[in-house]
């Protein structure tokens, strides 16, 4: 990953928090088991000699609570800008009430594009059916569905935007590809859904084999993202390093995590081109805090990356070493505890505690790691911006709220509104699906209808406002538009589902 520019040349394997050559960090102690598993994570890394100098923000639900929406306060902010990293523990974000995901803002506003989560198996001492996994999800971090652009159009009917950018997908891509030759990795595997949707997720495959081509040493291959899952869960040791988008990069390294063993043990690198955000995948799971339970494990890797990233990465594998002797002693909390396999039972205390005790040691089952040896820095290039293309409006979608079930009516109405010369109702669908001309009396309809216009030769804006002008005298609701274009020629919308 990106190696934050305080600390490009690494130091002695001495120090601690707060030593004179300490990179500055920013903490947050976060919600539920948050502030438990921060402060065993804290004094692992101060007992290994971790060169860091925090200053703690608040975030999360006290902050919701003072009338922020957000999570953060402004002056948080400055402190995040200044130190360019961030070691974060899992918050509670309030439901309803509008109020947004702090981890979305965050990585969003900073530009932390690139979400790194590996997910290795610990068999035999922890248990999992998939001994060989040793997978990392590379998921693009700021577009598709989470956006968040939502709206409620009808009664019946709400949206949800899916944004993808040529941009923001080969930044991610290109991420993937060198964070596989930097550390090593033979393989980067593409998720997407393009067989269905053929504009955004086929523009995130299209540039995944556009920039597999300078990468001829790596191998690749392209999954749909349901079956790609499926495969994921039932047999990982094909994948090595998977690259996709938002959503989908959401719920698989969810499954990763489970299936290698527990998503206790996963850890987060949140990376851009700026700062960077280390946290645990789990959330703050508030049933079990200030039980001394909690498992503080992926908040201590997600540390181990924060090292690396920091330029310590000595002290990284020798945290991780300690971390993956503990697990291979036995030494388990409640989360990965089998009774006959585990030798010990633990606290969140406690397991902190037996990973200080191991400092030094390294594992004897379990491969040890040399994070000096077996990575490298991944740099990060801005986005290249593509060449505009001549961009040709040859028509309108017309988003109407119209509450009869009967599409022939609607048709009537629309063309008896419209008096645009040259601009033609073709098509009506309902939920993608069309309804009008031709339609059959079994589909399903809601009161959601696209009325699709398109011009016998080049259009203008002006006439699709006129377009509107008349719909809305006529009483005709609509609530949305989608104006249609080509680029070079080439369609820059897909069809109605049956068109």
């Amino acid at each position: 990953m990106n190696v934050h520019p305080a600390a490009r040349a690494a130091s002695s394997d001495t120090g601690s928090i707060g030593a004179s050559d300490a990179v500055p960090i920013a903490i947050a102690h976060g919600d539920g088991i948050g502030p438990e598993i921060m402060s065993a994570a804290l004094k692992v890394l101060t007992a290994a000699g971790a060169r860091l100098a925090p200053e703690e923000i608040e975030i999360g639900e006290a902050v919701y609570e003072q009338g922020l929406t957000s999570g953060i306060a402004p002056e948080s902010w400055d402190v995040l800008r200044r130190t360019k990293v961030f070691f974060k523990a899992p918050i509670t974000t309030p439901q309803g009430k509008g109020y947004k995901s702090l981890n979305v803002t965050i990585r969003k506003t900073l530009g932390l594009f690139a979400n790194v989560r590996p997910c290795a198996a610990l068999s035999p001492f922890v248990a999992t059916k998939h001994p060989d996994m040793d997978v990392v999800i590379v998921r693009e971090n700021e577009e598709d569905l989470y956006a968040g652009i939502e709206h409620r159009q009808t009664d019946e009917v709400y949206q949800c935007l899916k944004l993808v950018s040529r941009p923001g997908t080969e930044r991610i891509v290109r991420y993937a590809f060198d964070y596989a030759r930097a550390n090593g990795r033979k393989k980067v595997s593409c998720f997407s859904k393009d067989n269905i949707m053929k504009l955004t997720d086929g523009l995130f495959h299209k540039v995944f084999d556009e920039i597999a081509a300078e990468y001829p040493e790596i191998e690749t291959d392209h999954w749909i993202i349901d079956i790609g899952t499926a495969r994921l869960a039932a047999r990982p040791e094909i994948f090595d390093v998977i690259v996709t988008s938002n959503l989908y990069g959401d719920i698989i390294s969810d499954v990763a995590a489970e299936i290698s063993g527990s998503v206790g043990l996963g850890a987060s690198a949140n990376v851009g081109e700026h700062c960077a955000m280390f946290e645990a995948i789990h959330g703050s799971a508030p049933d079990i805090a200030g039980q001394n339970v909690a498992n503080p494990s992926g908040l201590l890797l997600a540390g181990v990356q924060m090292l690396v990233h920091v330029g310590q990465p000595e002290i990284a594998s020798k945290i991780h070493n300690a971390w993956l002797k503990t697990i291979e002693d036995g030494i388990h909390t409640a989360d990965i505890h089998k009774a006959g396999d585990s030798a010990e039972k633990v606290g969140t205390d406690a397991f902190a505690e037996a990973v200080i005790a191991r400092l030094g040691e390294s594992p004897r089952t379990l491969p040890a790691v040399s994070y000096a040896l077996d990575a490298r820095p991944v740099e990060i290039a801005p986005p290249r911006r593509p060449a505009p293309q001549v961009k040709t409006l040859v028509g309108v979608d017309v988003f109407v709220h119209w509450r009869e079930a009967d599409a022939d009516a609607l048709a009537a109405a629309l063309k008896s509104a419209n008096a645009v010369e040259g601009l033609d109702l073709i098509l009506i669908t309902n939920r993608g699906t069309k309804v009008w001309p031709e339609g059959l009396p079994e589909t399903f309809a809601t009161d959601h209808w696209r009325c699709r216009f398109m011009f016998d030769g080049t259009g203008q804006s002006a006439q699709v406002a006129a377009l509107l002008t008349q719909l809305a005298k006529a009483g005709i609701d609509f609530v949305k538009t989608e104006h249609l274009y080509e680029f070079d020629g080439q369609l820059g919308y897909s069809l109605g589902q049956g068109q």
